[in-house]
């Protein structure tokens, strides 16, 4: 089967928890829907986002009908934006750099992974007029990792570039994988420190600076910070990476970013940006909305043709 009909959606399984930082409890009036299910991604900037043409490859694929669209929004009109979006007929959101944690404090029921990571990329209008916000980035890497590139990080030592919301997000299901260490470096050390901290009942996992690096190695590195994308990358001793290590930029663009090129330059097995995971992440969003999981290996394939 190219896709599959999945268990009832997450608000409807009792594992939501509250959210005491949004605003208000009080339901979104909802006008009369339109014919066609509106969907969008809000962000700063947002010209080069993919999601509307992923969103529109799986509704090809699954037999959805749906719009979806990319809006240039900040972080000053987040949420007026958003409760107009769903006031007006929309009937979910993404949201990326830099609303996580606008998006975070807008919805009134939570995941518990989003409560966890106290970041939120996509919301759900539920049928009685609340938001409900997931975060799919953590499981959305973890698949990419372990499905697509065939990964088995069990007992691996994982470095994890910055402190910062992407890496809050991916915390717990890296940690659910059982690493034997995960290691945040960041450039302000105590950052990194205090994020390893709220995490550290999970397994093992220490944070601190670039320079507290020198000597370790590491069979993964993933880079969660945007720096790549402007060419920069943070003062990594040489030899960080292990015989046959694999590097991970999270973030995409057109050309290979600045850290899939330090990968390559260091010798690793493998040296991949997040394209693999925008998809995934974005199929777990589909099927919160849409109950139906799309087969997401033909889009991660089409969208490589045009990306290399």
């Amino acid at each position: 089967m190219p896709f599959s009909h999945t268990p009832p959606k997450p608000w409807q399984s009792g594992y939501t928890k509250s959210n005491p930082s949004s605003p208000s409890a009080t339901p979104i009036p909802i006008n009369p829907m339109p014919t066609t299910d509106r969907y969008a991604v809000f962000g700063h900037p947002i010209g080069h986002s993919q999601s509307p043409r992923i969103h529109r490859l799986f509704a090809e694929q699954t037999g959805q009908s749906l719009s979806y669209t990319a809006e240039d929004v900040t972080p000053d009109i987040f949420e007026p934006s958003a409760k107009a979006f769903f006031q007006t007929g929309g009937r979910g959101l993404n949201c990326t750099v830099p609303l996580k944690e606008w998006a975070f404090r807008l919805a009134d029921t939570l995941s518990g992974r989003a409560q966890r990571s106290k970041a939120v990329n996509t919301l759900a209008l539920r049928d009685n007029g609340m938001i409900f916000g997931e975060n799919t980035d953590g499981v959305g890497l973890v698949r990419d990792l372990t499905n697509n590139l065939g990964l088995d990080l069990t007992g691996q030592r994982i470095l994890i570039l910055g402190a910062g919301g992407a890496t809050r997000g991916i915390l717990e299901p890296l940690l659910q994988l059982q690493p034997a260490q995960l290691t945040i470096a960041n450039r302000t050390a105590e950052k990194a420190a205090q994020l390893a901290a709220e995490f550290s009942d999970l397994g093992s996992i220490i944070g601190g600076g670039f320079a507290s690096l020198s000597g370790d190695r590491y069979n993964l590195i993933l880079n969660a910070t945007s720096a790549s994308l402007s060419g920069e990358l943070p003062d990594l001793p040489p030899a960080i990476l292990a015989k046959d290590g694999v590097c991970y930029d999270l973030a995409y663009g057109k050309q290979p970013t600045a850290f899939v090129r330090w990968g390559l330059e260091q010798g690793s097995r493998l040296s991949v940006d997040g394209m693999g995971m925008l998809v995934e992440q974005a199929a777990e969003a589909f099927y919160l909305w849409r109950g139906i999981r799309p087969d997401t290996a033909p889009i991660i394939a089409e969208l490589k043709i045009g990306h290399n």
